[in-house]
């Protein structure tokens, strides 16, 4: 079994459960609270600044032009490809979305999130950890998406179902390159080296599931005091 295939395999009940906690059952029933959404659009706005951010330190750990060009691409899609799922979040809540996000959030499980990536990105040498801790983004947005499309369950007249479109296959070449990119820099790995690796990938999953949840009850940082 290939490595990237192995991750995937593994992961798999962290993605069950991100896909029957509230947040994605909301947006498959077309139910979603209002509030939700525009914290979950707020969130993921600074989050995918810093993404576009760990692309960008992800480049000088590559040596194919054609791998600097497809990172660089990313980072394009991000600043403008991926606006075009928050706009359908936006119709959704009514709202213009620039306005919605024009109220920034830093929220705690979507601090530790970044932050485990920057770490990653920062602290190992092998592009191999910085890829497996970024690789579970794309992956669980697919396989949600994927599985929402088949489900009974989802809400056709919702506008909600759009995003499940635009995430059925728009990370389908994201995901692909990402696994190759896991399978050949992991090829030279030890067996603890691959198992660090698995943990970030495992560790990020679980934080996808957190950025959902953080979103859906509106988490705050509990300074306590008056």
């Amino acid at each position: 079994m290939l490595f990237s295939e192995a991750l995937k395999k593994e992961s798999q009940h962290i993605i069950d459960d991100i896909y029957n906690d509230p947040f994605i059952q909301g947006m498959l029933q077309g139910d979603l609270p209002i509030d939700a959404t525009k914290f979950y659009l707020r969130a993921d706005a600074s989050y995918l600044k810093e993404f576009a951010n760990i692309y960008a330190l992800l480049i000088p750990k590559v040596n194919k032009l054609e791998d600097v060009k497809f990172l660089v691409e990313q980072i394009q899609f991000i600043v403008e490809g991926e606006v075009e799922a928050h706009e359908i979040l936006a119709e959704y809540v009514g709202e213009n979305y620039d306005n919605i996000v024009s109220e920034k959030v830093w929220l705690p499980s979507g601090d530790h999130y970044i932050k485990h990536m920057y770490f990653n990105a920062y602290a190992k040498e092998n592009a191999a950890y910085t890829i497996a801790a970024m690789a579970p983004c794309p992956y669980v947005y697919q396989a949600i998406a994927q599985r929402a499309l088949q489900d009974k369950q989802l809400n056709r007249n919702s506008i909600l179902a759009k995003w499940f479109d635009f995430y059925s296959t728009e990370m389908d070449e994201l995901v692909d390159v990402f696994d190759k990119f896991l399978n050949k820099l992991t090829e030279a790995c030890t067996v603890d080296e691959k198992h660090e690796i698995k943990m970030c990938f495992l560790q990020s999953t679980i934080h996808e599931r957190n950025f959902f949840n953080m979103s859906y009850i509106e988490e705050d940082w509990l300074y306590g005091g008056e």
